[in-house]
This record gives C-alpha cells, sequence and structure tokens, in this order.
C-alpha cells in the first residue's frame, strides 16, 4: 500500500504538538507553518515547557500524544460493514476507536554534534492499516515513527541531519496523524498515490531562509523488511520565497513489488501553500508510473496514474474554522486501486482502471482546551460501480481528538 526539513512538515511530527494546537493545520512536505517532529530542533529552541514525569527520569525527553474516537456512516457501504475506498473512516456505523498515540521525543541541538530521537507508538483501529510489511506489534498497533537523528553542526547554524529508522514519507500535504491535516478523513491522494512511513536513511539540511533538501534510501515503501533485492530512492526540495509561501517537489525511484528488481515505480509530486490572511491555501499534483510487472492487474503493460487536489481553510474565530478539500485520481491502469486499501473490506474491486474523485468539508471546532471536534460530510465519485453497485456515494462522520 502506498501512506509523514521545514516549517510545514513541522506541524507534522508529534514533539510539537503544543505548538501546532495553537497553529494551523499541518502539511507533510511543503514546509511553511511553525514546528515539525524531525525538523523542530532547526529553528531557535522555544522556553524549556513544564517538566513531566519522563523529564525528571529521562532528561531532555518530551512525552506528548493524542487520542481520537469517530462515528462514519454512508447510506451506500458493503454489508452495512465497509466504507468503499476509505482508511481511517472504513466502519460503516460504527463508533470506532481510531488511535491513542504515545510519542518520546529528544530534541537534537543543530548548532553542535548532537544526537535526537523520536518515536511513536499508535494503537487503534487506524493503525491496522498503516502497517509495514515485517514489523507486526498485532492487528491494532504500529511505530509509524522510530528513528534516531545524528546531527553535524555546519557554517549556517542549521546543520547536516543524518535520520535512521522508520520515518514518515516526504509525499504529500496530509500526514498519518489525522489531527494535523485540514479535514478528517484522508484524501485520495493520502490513500492510493503516497506511502505512509519508510525504514532507512534520510540525509536533511536548510541551506537557509529559503532553501531546503531532504534525500533518502529506503526499503521501498511501506516496507520494514525489504520485500526484493534493491533499495528505492526518494528526495525533495523545499523553496520558500516568502513568509507565506512554500513549494516542495518531491521525486522517488525503485522496485516495490515483492520479489521483483526489475520493475520501477517512479514519479513526482509538488505540493505549493500559500497563506492568504486567515485562509489558507495547497495545491498537490503527483504523477506516477510503475514498469510491467506480475503484481500488476495487467502484468503486460506499465501503469500509469496522476492525481490532482486542493485544500482551502478558514478560521472564523480562534475556536472556529472550515477546512474544504476536493481531489481527483486517475488510475488508467488500476495499479493503485485495484483491491486496495489492501486486506481491508473497504477495498476497491478488482480493475484496471478507473476515475475518481471527492469532495470533503469538514468543520474544526477547537472550543474545549486540548480537544478538537471535528464535523464532516464527504462526496465520492468513481467511475466504478463501487459503492454497493452505484458510481457515488455521501458519508457523514464526526471525530473528536484529544492532544496532551
Amino acid at each position: 500500500m502506498s501512506s509523514r526539513a521545514d516549517a510545514v512538515r513541522r506541524l507534522v511530527a508529534m514533539a510539537g504538538l503544543a505548538a501546532l494546537w495553537n497553529g494551523p493545520l499541518a502539511a507533510q512536505s511543503a514546509p511553511s507553518q511553525p514546528a515539525a517532529a524531525d525538523t523542530a530542533a532547526k529553528q531557535a529552541d522555544p522556553p524549556p515547557a513544564a517538566a513531566n514525569h519522563v523529564e525528571t527520569t529521562l532528561a531532555g525527553f518530551k512525552l506528548t500524544g493524542f487520542a481520537e474516537a469517530s462515528y462514519a456512516y454512508s447510506g451506500r457501504s458493503i454489508g452495512d460493514s465497509a466504507i468503499v475506498g476509505r482508511l481511517y473512516d472504513r466502519l460503516q456505523n460504527r463508533f470506532t476507536l481510531n488511535a491513542l498515540a504515545v510519542v518520546l521525543d529528544k530534541p537534537y541541538d543543530p548548532a553542535k554534534f548532537s544526537a535526537g530521537f523520536h518515536g511513536e507508538l499508535l494503537l487503534g483501529q487506524d493503525a491496522t492499516v498503516i502497517q509495514s510489511n515485517g514489523f507486526n506489534l498485532g492487528a491494532q498497533a504500529d511505530l509509524p515513527h522510530l528513528y534516531v537523528t545524528l546531527n553535524v553542526p555546519t557554517a549556517s547554524g542549521n546543520g547536516l541531519q543524518f535520520k535512521l529508522g522508520r520515518i514518515p514519507t516526504l509525499l504529500g500535504l496530509e500526514v498519518i496523524e489525522t489531527y494535523a491535516n485540514p479535514n478528517w478523513s484522508e484524501g485520495n491522494q493520502f490513500i492510493y498515490v503516497e506511502n505512509f512511513t519508510a525504514l532507512g536513511v534520510s540525509v536533511e539540511t536548510k541551506f537557509n531562509n529559503y532553501l531546503d533538501a531532504q534525500f533518502r534510501i529506503i526499503n521501498g515503501w511501506d516496507q520494514v523488511s525489504d520485500n526484493n533485492n534493491r533499495k528505492s530512492l526518494m528526495g525533495r526540495v523545499g523553496i520558500y520565497p516568502d513568509a507565506v509561501t512554500s513549494l516542495g517537489v518531491v521525486g522517488y525511484w525503485g522496485p516495490e513489488e515483492a520479489g521483483i528488481n526489475n520493475a520501477n515505480r517512479y514519479g513526482v509530486d509538488g505540493l505549493l501553500w500559500r497563506k492568504l490572511g486567515k485562509a489558507a491555501v495547497w495545491l498537490q499534483g503527483d504523477y506516477g508510473k510503475e514498469q510491467a510487472n506480475a503484481a500488476l492487474p495487467d502484468p503486460t503493460r506499465d501503469a500509469k496514474w496522476w492525481a490532482v487536489g486542493g485544500w482551502v481553510t478558514y478560521d472564523f474565530s480562534a475556536t472556529v474554522g472550515v477546512a474544504l478539500r476536493g481531489d481527483y485520481v486517475n488510475d488508467e491502469n488500476g495499479a493503485r486501486t485495484s483491491l486496495s486499501p489492501a486486506g481491508s473490506p473497504s477495498a476497491f474491486p478488482f480493475n484496471t482502471g478507473q476515475k475518481f474523485g471527492s469532495g470533503t468539508a469538514t468543520l474544526n471546532i477547537k472550543a474545549w482546551p486540548n480537544a478538537v471536534v471535528r464535523p464532516e460530510l464527504r462526496y465520492d465519485r468513481s467511475t466504478l460501480a463501487a459503492f454497493d453497485g452505484k458510481t457515488n456515494q455521501l458519508t457523514l462522520a464526526l471525530a473528536v481528538a484529544y492532544l496532551y
């Protein structure tokens, strides 16, 4: 299955939960806003937080996390049990224990030789669908973040970071931790044209206020234990022309199918962010291709796909905001959606190509300290009659998260 060094990615990581809570919602790969798990230390260190129990026993370590539960309903589910094409909101007419996340973080110091650590234990039904091959903590548990950072100081003061372990993807806006996304449900680009995590080594640096970069060598998309004999590559360049604009471009290349070394998957992802007063706008585009191999719906042909998505958020006040999302995926050969999400009752049927998209509106209500309430309305449409024999479906959902 495909899925987590800049300001927007700084919103993603759990180490900055408190900073994230008081700021706008995050992007995964287009840095533009304050705070990031893996890169927060590239900025000036914030004032020390009040010591918690972990900090009193392990100096410098921070313990944070979140808990989330939800309910989702669609009139066109399969057997009143599964909402087709969905990830965390895949369970029809069910109250769901989505996640309990426990995050342990030790920042590094970018100004000197130093080391940091970041780990996240995720429990609940969200963990079931993001697990990687070769790592199993049980049906409802996972470690989506678990890596060590080694910093080498540089003349710029930002340092050069080497990260080793399981690291969230560089692709796209949305992240595994839904509270950090503009909308509650994950969009089609997150589910079908991106990986969630990767195990490997990442080399990262911020050159100046206008440019940063990351380069990774990994076992493959969502692979802890490599499923073939070759490694995959992924890299990103972030450009920041001013304080309210950012552009991130990601490229990837490598074989991703089990036991197949000579069929590469490769492509590009672009994410543009712009702040407009109380509003923010993101535009994301993806193009991918996989060389012909036995794992594709049509093993005799190369597979292609492309996708576009847009988000608009607007804050009516400090406690109420709205997020709108639209996305469109052209899975020309069924490579990304045939029987996916893999192993899930919400998987699309076997197909050799489809076009599909969605429109989503989410209210983000933060009237209660440390909590966010998120009612959501979503409409999906496909060229396949995948939704209980129909080509469209309407879903209502409500999610509640608490950050600690």
